[in-house]
């Protein structure tokens, strides 16, 4: 029976790819991308920065080895660089990323198949304190998340946080030489990267793309360096966020802030004679690649592993894929799934779930705090529901490759993605992109960034025990042909919109920023500079 339902399965799947390929255009592609970059970049070197690094290597027991950073933002930019080449900079946090690296700090990546140059900044523990732990996860994080963790602000951390910014500008400049380029900066960690670089190079292209929410401006008072990270913030020319309320949210932070022109109605800003233009771009995922990788014969066969290794039998399978982080919610879904197997205790043994906990920051005591409400929730709820040969919950507290996600997406019967407030979240669109076969179900919050486009997935507050237990029975009880509608209609979002068409759209956004009249204070600024240039050269004729 097992060797027929897998048949039937994989004839299944082929029939799908086929209608897709029939009645859909392709995704946008890598190849798509770099088409494009070779026709409009006009000799721009690409220049990716970020904190986290795409690839990192540690020391195993055959030697060094390579480990794909599962993180959804370098797993999609990893996508984009390898589409475009040029070159990603990034601390290097790996035990053996000292090893591997030239006398420039390059190493070529992907490993064994390079497409492009991974540059790696070295951090200090001093430097992981104050500026990563510290500034960026004390400070920014929470200010920036509506998760009822109160902000830390201490100038120790915001000079260090200044001083690691200015030496990714340095590094990023040294790279650039005095060639044209595009420097394109990721997320809260460098924010004041832009100013740096536009001191040193005014003539560089820079833009940044903030991934996770900004909030109100009311909230954002609160910073006491306010003034001085938005103004590294305006030395970008193009600023990028997922949602179109948290561009607004900046606009408005940045009017009530500083003394500027905020042009709400062209979503621009200038400030000394500089413009910043203000967009939304919503993120997407390699689609193509993520599903050629679902349907390779070892992720099938690793599937089958799985299911074996848990004694799955018959049972649904639910999955969770988050790091340990207070805004990801997962202590609310514990309690949600705890509720539907009260409410709904023919389930017990028939759905179990596997959440994926990846450490986060456990310097920090908010995290270990929800580490220690994580393990002890699944504790809780394996003694009243599970077995010691069949538990409930299987918590997995590592960081894993991304290539041992995409097992854990194709077995999963539903993927549950409830954050408290996320920018984004693309473990929901990798999930979607990972079920060629449609069949699955989607959770999501409506408080991620995903859900303005995936509406049809069954959106769910993670504040409620009561729906939450409720939705659990909802997708798992659907029929199954409404049940592939609803993927399909998901997968056809994922598939229209993935991670070369938010990079298209970003970087034709850089290259073509229009013109605008100047403004008075801009026709002022160039009527005085005009006035001291004639004055200079009397004086020089007398």
């Amino acid at each position: 029976m097992k060797g027929l339902e897998r048949i039937r399965r994989l004839a299944t799947r082929a029939a799908i790819r086929s209608d897709q390929r029939r009645n859909g255009h392709a995704p946008t592609s890598g190849a798509d991308l770099a088409d494009w970059a070779r026709t409009h970049l006009e000799g721009r070197r690409l220049v990716i920065v970020s904190n986290r690094e795409p690839y990192s290597h540690v020391p195993g027991p055959e030697g060094i080895r390579s480990v794909w950073n599962a993180g959804g933002l370098t797993v999609a930019l990893d996508a984009l660089a390898r589409a475009m080449g040029g070159v990603w900079i990034a601390h290097g946090s790996g035990a053996a990323d000292r090893e591997v690296v030239d006398e420039h700090d390059h190493v070529a990546c992907p490993p064994g198949r390079p497409r492009y140059t991974l540059r790696r900044v070295w951090l200090t523990p001093e430097d992981h304190d104050h500026y990563y732990a510290g500034f960026s996860n004390s400070a920014l994080w929470p200010l920036c998340h509506i998760a009822h963790v109160r902000p830390r602000f201490e100038r120790a951390d915001w000079e260090c946080y200044r001083d690691v910014n200015r030496r990714f500008a340095e590094a990023t400049l040294q790279e650039v030489g005095s060639g044209p380029a595009l420097v394109f900066l990721q997320d809260y960690h460098l924010a004041l990267a832009a100013r740096y670089l536009k001191r040193a190079r005014p003539d560089l292209r820079v833009v940044l793309f903030w991934h996770i929410p900004w909030p109100n401006a009311e909230i954002f008072r609160r910073l006491p360096w306010r003034e001085e990270l938005i103004d590294g913030l305006l030395a970008n020319d193009l600023i990028g966020f997922h949602i179109n309320l948290h561009a607004i949210n900046f606009l408005q932070t940045v009017a009530d802030t500083l003394e500027t022109r905020v042009d709400r109605e062209h979503r621009a800003i200038e400030r000394d004679g500089h413009r910043t233009w203000v967009r939304h771009f919503p993120m997407g995922v390699d689609f193509a690649e993520i599903a050629a990788m679902a349907e390779m014969p070892e992720t099938r066969a690793a599937e089958e592993r799985l299911r074996s290794d848990l004694k799955l039998g018959d049972a649904r399978l639910g999955l969770g894929v988050d790091r340990l982080d207070y805004t990801k919610g997962l202590p609310e879904r514990l309690r949600g799934l705890e509720r539907f197997y009260e409410k709904y205790p023919d389930w017990v043994g028939r759905f179990r779930f596997l959440q994926v906990g990846v450490p986060s920051r456990i310097e920090l005591e908010e995290y270990r705090a929800v580490r220690t409400q994580t393990v002890e929730a699944v504790e809780r709820i394996n003694q009243r529901f599970g077995t010691a040969e069949t538990p409930a919950i299987h918590l997995i507290e590592d960081s894993l490759d991304f290539r041992d996600l995409l097992p854990l997406y194709r077995a999963a019967d539903l993927c549950a993605v409830t954050s408290l407030h996320d920018g984004m979240n693309l473990v929901a669109k990798e999930y979607i992109a990972a079920s060629p076969d449609l069949q699955g179900a989607l959770m999501l919050s409506p408080f991620c960034g995903a859900a303005r486009e995936l509406e049809r997935a069954w959106i769910v507050s993670p504040y409620d025990r009561e729906d939450l237990a409720d939705v659990f029975l909802a997708a798992l009880t659907e029929a199954p042909e409404a049940q592939r509608a609803r993927m399909a209609d998901l997968m056809e979002v994922t598939r229209r919109r993935t991670i070369f068409d938010w990079a298209i759209d970003v970087l034709e956004g850089a290259r073509s920023l229009p013109e605008l009249p100047p403004t008075r204070d801009a026709e002022r600024k160039r009527s005085r500079k005009s006035a001291a240039r004639s004055e200079s050269r009397k004086a020089r004729s007398i």
